[in-house]
């Protein structure tokens, strides 16, 4: 296909003649990156970038939807769902086509672009507080997967415990440890996001076989009668139950968000012109799952779905292999998650290093300063996944705070701030629509959080 002429400006959309970008980057690539080696790669695939997007989506997210089906039931649940993708798909086309009028290459610059340093320096502090909750959660899965978790005062063997007994070295801290050192830490230490995609594309199929399992296992039980259709609207006795369904806002929202992604992908494709089209489907590929996930996880567990349904995969499930196919989808998805932390660490790594170090050179041509907050990340997320207690409490935080940010009023506000006159009525509509959920919803959610830890601390 023959390709039109660009100018100094836009060829920085286009990867034979830009470097990798950072969110300190300068508009220009210099000959130190150039030295660098990025400068004759060949720009990211289609099915690349839509396996990379779709791996910052399908995350630790997808391990809470069933228990937000238990709060909401079935039929709000899985409405909601639909409902996010829209969202989540309309507020990335707003950042889109803020980007290209202002020529921004990244979440930050967009955010300067419409409300100066202070706009890029709170999308980066939102990106990293997100990333960083979600990056922990990753690992409390993990930990759960493979060393078992207790809840509600029974104790859910881990793979390694139900294989081997209880070890010193299958305990959690030694899980996790040798899983930072042996698996995250080589996968981190790459500087393009493209590099990855072969290892996103392992990660999306396990996702996959995990629903595959997950759904063939309900059916069967289904069919054998051993299992009733779970309740289709949630239980509302009282008021207090009302705001209770509020809590499973955040956990939507931080299981779509993938916004701070979608500018490196963009930067890295050989046409640019493709980031619509790949963000459509990387969100109806990721929606599909997560409606299999949940709809199927709720009908297998019922009432008794855990905030981390993984952890529901320690029993017998009442059908012939039951131990066999509890190991595989356990250790599919500890698998797939594995995969996944090195792309949102990547993100998180940039706009951790543009906030510390705003006027340096382009983190990927300084490797000590890449190696130093490297390590540092690493060793915080560690530390953290041992002491928080469950993904839950982790969605929580991030969902109410940052991700929200993220997804939703971040990219109204710029919309509504309109610098450059693009926006239409229907897009401001849309865009105060989304703020005012986003902020209503949140707050009632943690209003919610704070008035059940209260009343469960004055019960105990």
């Amino acid at each position: 296909m023959t390709k039109r002429s660009l100018n100094p400006v836009e060829k920085r959309g286009n990867r034979k003649n830009k470097p990798i970008l950072d969110e300190n980057a300068p508009l220009l690539p210099t000959k130190q990156e150039k030295d660098g080696g990025f400068d004759d790669l060949n720009g990211a695939s289609f099915a690349g970038a839509v396996f990379n997007l779709s791996t910052t989506v399908v995350g630790a997210g997808i391990m809470a939807l069933p228990a937000t089906m238990k709060v909401l039931g079935l039929v709000p649940g899985i409405i909601m769902i639909i409902f996010g993708a829209f969202l989540t798909e309309a507020s990335i086309e707003m950042l889109i086509r803020f980007s290209r009028v202002g020529k921004a290459i990244s979440y930050g610059e967009v955010m300067a672009d419409a409300f100066g340093k202070i706009g890029k320096t709170l999308s980066q502090v939102c990106v990293v507080v997100n990333n960083v909750g979600v990056m922990i959660v990753y690992m409390i899965i993990i930990g759960d997967v493979l060393s078992g978790t207790s809840s509600g005062g029974i104790h859910h063997f881990g793979v390694l415990e139900g294989w081997f007994g209880e070890r010193w070295w299958n305990g959690r801290f030694f899980v996790l440890l040798l899983t930072t050192l042996v698996v995250f830490t080589p996968l981190v230490c790459f500087k393009r996001v493209d590099s990855l995609r072969y290892t996103s594309a392992l990660s999306v199929a396990l996702a996959v076989v995990f629903v595959v399992i997950t759904a063939g296992i309900a059916i069967v039980k289904l069919v054998s009668g051993s299992i009733a259709m779970p309740k289709l609207f949630p239980d509302l006795p009282d008021l207090e139950s009302v705001w209770y369904l509020f809590t499973a806002v955040p956990v939507l929202v931080t299981a779509y968000i993938c916004h701070y992604n979608v500018h490196t992908i963009d930067n890295e494709l050989e046409d640019s012109s493709q980031i619509r089209p790949i963000v459509r489907t990387s969100l109806m590929l990721c929606s599909i799952v997560y409606i299999a996930t949940s709809f199927f996880g709720f009908l297998l567990f019922g009432e008794s779905t855990l905030d981390d349904v993984l952890a529901n995969f320690d029993s017998n499930l009442g059908i012939p292999y039951s131990s066999i196919l509890d190991d595989a989808v356990r250790v599919s998805y500890a698998f797939h998650l594995m995969l996944v932390f090195p792309i949102i660490f990547h993100a998180l790594r940039l706009n951790l290093d543009g906030l510390l170090f705003p006027f340096a050179r382009p983190l990927s041509s300084n490797n000590w300063r890449f190696s130093i907050i490297t390590a540092a990340l690493l060793l915080v997320i560690f530390v953290a996944a041992n002491f928080i207690p469950t993904i839950w409490a982790a969605f929580q935080f991030t969902g109410a705070t940052a991700a929200v940010c993220i997804a939703f009023i971040f990219p109204a506000a710029i919309t509504l701030r309109d610098r450059h006159g693009i926006a239409t009525k229907g897009d401001k509509v849309l865009s105060v629509f989304m703020i005012v959920l986003a902020v209503l919803s949140n707050a009632v959610a943690v209003y919610s959080d704070a008035y059940s830890l209260f009343h469960r601390s004055e019960a105990s």
